[in-house]
């Protein structure tokens, strides 16, 4: 979009983005965490209390990825807009 504009875009879009990306890396990393609780999990016996914290790790990196997608949608949809001809 920056192309099609000949000027750099605003200072937020490529914020909006990087946090975006950077919640995507940390749900990743929570769902990981949470794979190999559930797997040391079957093998051990239930340790209740640890599981219960990974997963609500992982549900707010979920809650923060989707409030971070909905952001950049907008972001981008205002960047889109700008880049049209007038």
């Amino acid at each position: 979009m920056e192309r099609l504009r000949s000027s750099p875009l605003h200072a937020n879009i490529s914020t909006a983005l990087d946090k975006h990306l950077e919640s995507i890396h940390v749900a990743q990393a929570r769902r990981k965490d949470e794979i190999v609780s559930a797997s040391s999990r079957q093998r051990h016996g239930p340790p209740r209390c640890q599981d219960e914290r990974v997963v609500l790790a992982l549900a707010a990196a979920l809650r923060a990825l989707c409030l971070a997608t909905r952001k950049v949608r907008t972001v981008l949809w205002c960047a889109f807009q700008m880049t049209l001809p007038k």
